[in-house]
């Protein structure tokens, strides 16, 4: 079966050399999505709260585009900077997941802007 990259460019403003999300059957496999404002180009604020709810919501709207949504996500893998930003993290994580969370995995890393705090990728299904 072969795969398709489906389109997102009405919320992915910005190229990659990659996709940001590739749908095999009904799965779903989201990119690492960081807390960017891709209609400005520039980080969602400086600070963990707003980059991480930017990461989110964009996480969201692409699982919308492409006929999902935060209530399909069955894995995400959390990227974070600073262990310190965790319980903030699980905030917000309640906050988008309320009911049934996907398995998680959290690593603390080190990602390619000095500014950037987190990156979320995702699998979700479509039903």
């Amino acid at each position: 079966m072969k795969h398709k990259i489906p389109d997102v460019s009405k919320i992915f403003k910005m190229s990659a050399p990659y996709s940001y999300v590739v749908q095999q059957g009904n799965m779903l496999y989201v990119s690492g999505i960081p807390g960017m404002d891709y209609e400005k180009g520039e980080l969602a604020g400086i600070d963990f709260e707003s980059q991480a709810r930017k990461s989110f919501e964009n996480i969201s709207n692409l699982l919308i585009e492409c006929g999902s949504g935060m209530d399909k996500v069955l894995k995400t893998t959390v990227l974070l900077c600073d262990a310190k930003n965790f319980a903030k993290l699980n905030e917000l994580y309640t906050e988008f997941f309320p009911t049934n969370p996907p398995a998680r995995s959290t690593p603390i890393v080190g990602l390619p802007l000095d500014t950037l705090h987190i990156s979320i990728d995702c699998i979700a299904y479509i039903e």
